[in-house]
């Protein structure tokens, strides 16, 4: 049996929208001053009565201990009141939560430390609040202040850190207090690139000892990358839940309403002209299965299929390739011996063009198509951004990330031979990164 850590069952949390914060006025002053101070109001009457609505229904899933879950999805969508209410800090309205262990929380800045008390001061509060002993977080003080970085302001009350500050010493008291459950919101995006990187290895390490974390964040790269397995939020409800890169990918290209396959099967519809007409464009992996989503080790390949309707045409597929920020990362077209006097027959054609592994960078790669004939030089179609995939990169050593935990700058991410040699000896030393 497994060891659960975390149930929810039938969870739902009701609000109460649109009517006024306060009961209305009773005596006259109060009625006058309300008429000036909100004249439109009184003239068109009092806003309609509070109307339910609902920030989660019906959500159910259970978490095993040991577990990295990301939780993702839109804002608005729910995420931040389910936190919540794992934390303790607000009731469901229907459901329940079963919690086994301790729970550290760091959401939003501001959530868990009293402004008046200094960093020191607020580092045994929370150990209390997780009903730690004074010897416990003795023991644990100095490692929590090294993390934090803010060793000479440990003393100084917490109302007057920067929010990077705060942030450094909530996610430091959080993750070494030894909760059982960690819950991280999207706040980690307050911190600088090298806190991030700490912040990351630091919930690696925490998995490692049989805790578990729960991770909430609008970086899929992340997701990816910590995370064995992810709840996808949409509009109160748990839209989908399973291994993290397949639940990214399809918020991702959800959000992107770009598949990682298209067929044209209407004959007069499809892109292109009367030489040549675009009929079937995927994404594949080596055994030719449509993939929406590849690890960056494996080759991945983008399969072309086309109609020929008039012969003794030279046509050259050809593919730009671009992040999901719009910067083009590349592009490629078929340029073997003979590509300008390869003339083609009337009839269904399919060419194939494969990415090697170890190349793209992680995240969403999108794919523009496009046939062109180069003398004379004319463009038959050019369809942008017409299938879309995922580049996930894990936290393994045999990438070119090595086992790195942080953030890897850069389109491409070559896996590339490192030779370090003594210069005393000549010795070489070095191999492959």
């Amino acid at each position: 049996m497994p060891d659960i850590a975390l149930r929810v069952e039938n969870l739902g949390k009701e609000y109460l929208i649109g009517g006024p914060s306060s009961g209305a006025p009773s005596m006259l002053r109060e009625v006058i001053a309300d008429a000036v101070r909100h004249p439109l109001r009184t003239l068109v009457g009092r806003r309609s009565p509070n109307v339910p609505v609902w920030a989660l229904r019906h959500v159910s899933f259970k978490v095993e201990r040991g577990q990295i879950v990301g939780i993702i999805g839109p804002n608005g969508a729910g995420k931040s009141t389910l936190l919540k209410i794992l934390s303790r800090i607000t009731a469901p309205t229907e459901g329940r939560v079963e919690i086994r262990g301790r729970v550290a929380s760091l959401l939003e800045v501001g959530t868990g430390f009293h402004p008046e008390l200094t960093g020191r001061e607020n580092i045994y509060m929370s150990g209390t609040f997780l009903g730690m002993r004074k010897a416990e977080i003795d023991a644990k003080l100095e490692e929590i202040i090294a993390f934090s970085e803010i060793g000479k302001f440990i003393d100084t009350p917490v109302k007057h850190y920067s929010s990077g500050m705060y942030v450094r010493l909530a996610f430091a008291v959080a993750a070494h207090l030894d909760p059982d459950i960690l819950i991280v919101d999207e706040v980690l995006a307050v911190g600088d690139a090298a806190f991030q990187r700490k912040c990351l290895a630091k919930m690696e390490d925490v998995r490692h000892h049989g805790r578990t974390v729960l991770l909430v964040s609008h970086n899929m790269s992340a997701v990816t990358r910590l995370c064995q397995r992810a709840l996808l939020i949409s509009g109160g409800a748990l839209a989908q839940d399973g291994p993290a890169s397949e639940v990214a990918t399809s918020y991702l290209l959800t959000n992107l309403q770009v598949p990682a396959g298209r067929e044209w099967t209407d004959r007069t519809d499809p892109p292109g002209n009367d030489v040549v007409r675009l009929r079937a464009i995927r994404v594949v992996d080596d055994s030719g299965a449509l993939v929406e989503s590849t690890d960056i080790r494996r080759p991945v390949g983008i399969e072309m299929t086309y109609e020929v309707l008039k012969p003794g045409y030279c046509l050259v597929p050809k593919y730009e390739i671009f992040s999901d920020t719009g910067i083009c990362l590349f592009s490629t077209f078929d340029t073997q011996a003979g590509w300008r006097s390869r003339f083609h027959d009337l009839g269904t054609f399919s060419g194939v063009v494969w990415i090697p592994g170890n190349f793209l960078a992680e995240g969403t790669v999108l794919v523009t198509a496009s046939m062109f004939s180069p003398e004379p030089q004319r463009t038959h179609f050019r369809e942008r951004d017409v299938v879309a995939f995922q580049v996930v990169d894990r936290l393994d050593p045999d990438t070119a990330r090595g086992g790195w935990e942080g953030p890897v700058e850069g389109v491409v991410r070559p896996l590339l031979e490192w030779t370090i040699t003594r210069r005393d000896d000549g010795e070489a030393v070095g191999a492959k990164a």
